[in-house]
């Protein structure tokens, strides 16, 4: 058996997403009952546009990476926790006991709720089970128990399918992509937090009225606001912010301008690369309902993917591109705080491309959630610093040089992590057992009015779609 497992992590880890992805489609549409043609071109399809995707997310990592670097590198300021980006954090998850089972857990987890009918959402995003595994690898570290770190990550694989049901809806008529969802769980976390800061903005007079979304600024400046100028003119203030001093004037020219003219490509560039992962994710999802329909008569199922099919839109791009400079500035204000960040900072889209459908796009609301969340954040990564480093550690991670912890804002950041490990640290296996009860509880209560679920995370009622 462990044989088997060894075989299946290195095949996941060599293949990587966009070639892994593309035969789980594939394999799933023909299963579905698509023509074995229109099955491989869906497939390919996919695997071209989320390749695509990665390039244009790697263009604009990249950029966001060395303007982050430039700012905390002005700020001087210096802490003990090194932020060493998710890709480590992927690694440490795949590498750790955990990550050996955690793909045929994610699966037998779906397959049951499928079954049982308490889920919607067929995840195919299989590479991104690593989450779950991180969060199973922080509860050995914590109890010293491979059983803790199963059960848990088992309970994450239902979690992330809860919430990618719960905010599909939303997800579907804002972002205009049908038959998908996203248990994606770094960014579906969010969602409960957006819910509270959007019910206070909304009695907060005067604030409650602010709405800075990327539609209102086009039409209020015309070609000034569309979004590659206006990915531009974000680029431009980044840049500026962060070379000021990088050397002469011409030095700092170039990095400014280089840095707009690549966040504007990012702008124009991310929306089409989605568009293309949906001429080849159709095929797939008319398969899949017309299997349902056939047996199961008017029930839908979603195909679940990752939220990077999220961030191509204006407010989410917009929005996490303010946030870096809040990010670094919460870093060195807020009281105890011995965490720097780095590489993760941007990932910020994928943290709060969920609330764009709650806030209607509206980039003030966004940046506010994003800041508490982040503000959160820090403090849940102080906390869960020493276990995230005990987990590399075992994992066989090699420690930065200089780094006395490490954390990473994916999925170091997530209050359902700390919220995971204050349970199990607490209460042991009751507390194991009140986490799987407040999950069984969640889909329930989903279940029992899953209308009013969908409208707090963002969906439109029937009034608000006629009207």
């Amino acid at each position: 058996m462990d044989t088997f497992l060894s075989g299946l992590k290195a095949a996941v880890d060599t293949l990587g997403a966009t070639v892994l992805l593309p035969i789980v489609i594939f394999i799933i549409a023909v299963v579905l009952g698509a023509r074995m043609g229109k099955a491989f071109r869906a497939a390919v399809t996919i695997g071209v546009a989320f390749i695509g995707i990665n390039l244009v997310l790697g263009l604009m990592l990249g950029s966001i990476g060395d303007v982050a670097q430039a700012i905390v590198t002005n700020t001087g300021i210096q802490r003990d926790i090194v932020d060493v980006g998710w890709p480590s954090a992927a690694a440490i998850a795949f590498g750790s006991s955990v990550g050996l089972w955690v793909i045929p857990i994610g699966i037998a987890v779906n397959i049951a709720l499928l079954l049982t009918r308490m889920t919607r959402t067929l995840n195919v995003d299989v590479w991104n089970f690593w989450h779950f595994a991180f969060i199973g690898s922080l509860a050995v570290a914590a109890t010293g128990s491979l059983a803790y770190g199963l059960v848990i990550a088992a309970l994450m694989a239902a979690l992330s399918l809860l919430f990618a049901d719960w905010s599909a809806k939303a997800v579907q008529k804002f972002y205009g992509i049908p038959g998908v969802s996203v248990p994606h769980l770094a960014s579906a976390q969010i969602l409960p937090i957006a819910i509270v800061v959007n019910w206070l903005i909304e009695r907060i007079p005067g604030i409650n009225r602010i709405n800075i979304s990327t539609e209102t600024i086009e039409k209020r400046f015309g070609v000034f606001g569309e979004p590659v100028v206006l990915g531009l003119i974000i680029g431009l203030v980044l840049g500026v912010i962060a070379y000021y001093n990088a050397g002469d004037f011409g030095v700092v020219l170039s990095k400014v301008l280089q840095t707009g003219m690549t966040l504007a490509a990012v702008m124009l560039l991310l929306p089409r690369m989605v568009k293309i992962l949906m001429e080849g994710l159709l095929p797939v999802s008319e398969a899949a309902q017309e299997f349902v329909r056939k047996r199961t008569g008017d029930r839908e199922l979603l195909v679940g993917l990752d939220s990077a099919i999220l961030i191509g839109h204006p407010a989410a791009i917009s929005s996490s591109l303010i946030l870096v400079p809040i990010a670094i500035v919460l870093s060195i204000i807020l009281p105890g705080n011995r965490v720097i960040l780095f590489a993760d900072l941007a990932v910020i889209p994928f943290i709060v491309a969920m609330t764009a459908p709650l806030m209607r796009g509206n980039v003030f609301r966004m940046v506010i959630v994003g800041t508490v969340t982040l503000a959160v954040g820090f403090y849940v990564a102080n906390a869960l610093a020493p276990l995230f480093t005990s987990a590399a550690v075992d994992s066989g991670f090699q420690m930065p040089e200089n780094a006395v912890q490490i954390t990473s804002v994916v999925d170091g950041f997530l209050w359902i992590s700390y919220a995971v490990i204050a349970a199990i640290r607490g209460l042991g296996v009751a507390g194991l057992a009140l986490l799987a009860a407040i999950i069984a509880a969640c889909f329930w209560l989903y279940r029992r009015n899953t209308a009013a679920w969908e409208r707090a995370a963002g969906a439109e009622d029937e009034a608000e779609q006629q009207g």
